[in-house]
């Protein structure tokens, strides 16, 4: 509880009215093109969503653990995804990328590891150091603040406060680096992970709706990888889900005023041929009747 008004406190503000167009993923977990890089399975439904967003106007924000770092060094994350970074760069020098962290990129906190790290790469064909990210600051928050109703939407990874994701990430990354991650490779899953542990998911997602309930705000979250969009009269939790489901991935759409929750995946068209479709899963709903403020 105190973790998330810490990070309400210190987030970035971004100003939106009925004409702001943003898109929200995490926990994509880009790996390094091993067996273990769930990631993978995925890559052409993201390259394919990231055109989509790209052509249309949006923003990308991505909510924390979009790099799996407690696994992989970056240098081989790097070289294993060249098509995403091509796309995302357009994002980034057309100032329309918003990079949070999570608790598998938590390093992104610190200011000289992003810049010895993403300010710039070495070009996995030449070998020679160029830009990157250059100028990238990753927040751990943002606030959607509407312009003419004020209305807040806080949006965080959602690790905050999870003792082994949060305050205890070193002790959990070491575990990882040491034991799960070879683990992972035959598909098993850290126990104090929440995508695993369906009690400790739970019990992050009651302590998400006591935050909302007290602060009368509502609240997008990932960390779960459990995609969620609140039924008629629930408290305002949203969750974006994730990019390392077995088929598809899915995402939050902020455009219009609405918000909505979209899944992308690979499916046959009339011809049999293969190609990646949207579909819009649950809204789109009016962000005004989110907001806990009016009566």
């Amino acid at each position: 509880m105190t973790r998330l008004s810490e990070a309400y406190r210190d987030a970035r503000v971004e100003l939106i009215d009925d004409t702001s167009r943003y898109v929200i993923m995490s926990d994509c977990h880009r790996g390094d093109g091993s067996k273990s890089d769930e990631f993978l399975k995925n890559k052409n439904s993201f390259t394919a969503a990231m055109d989509y967003y790209w052509r249309n106007g949006f923003t990308y924000v991505e909510a924390g653990d979009g790099d799996e770092l407690w696994e992989h060094e970056y240098k081989h994350i790097i070289r294993a995804n060249r098509a995403v970074w091509e796309q995302l760069l357009h994002f980034h020098h057309a100032g329309r990328h918003i990079r949070m962290w999570g608790n598998h990129d938590i390093v992104l906190g610190d200011p000289k590891f992003v810049r010895d790290h993403l300010w710039s790469a070495k070009d996995p064909s030449t070998g020679v150091v160029e830009p990157f990210f250059d100028g990238l600051e990753p927040v751990e928050a943002v606030v959607f603040r509407h312009k003419e109703t004020g209305q807040d939407i806080l949006l965080v990874h959602g690790h905050q406060g999870d003792l082994p994701n949060d305050q205890a990430w070193k002790f959990s990354r070491f575990m990882m680096r040491a034991f799960w991650r070879y683990a992972h490779a035959f598909g098993f899953h850290s126990p104090t992970s929440p995508v695993a542990n369906s009690d400790k998911r739970h019990k992050v997602e009651r302590n998400y709706v006591k935050w909302i309930r007290q602060n009368q705000m509502a609240l997008i979250c990932g960390h779960t990888h459990r995609e969620r969009f609140p039924r008629e009269n629930a408290m305002p939790y949203f969750n974006s889900g994730s990019c390392v489901y077995p088929s598809h991935i899915t995402a939050l759409e902020i455009t219009g005023g609405t918000i909505a929750l979209v899944r992308w995946r690979v499916d046959p068209n009339e011809d049999a041929l293969l190609q990646v479709t949207r579909r819009v899963v649950a809204g789109p709903e009016p962000l005004s009747k989110f907001d806990l403020r009016l009566p």
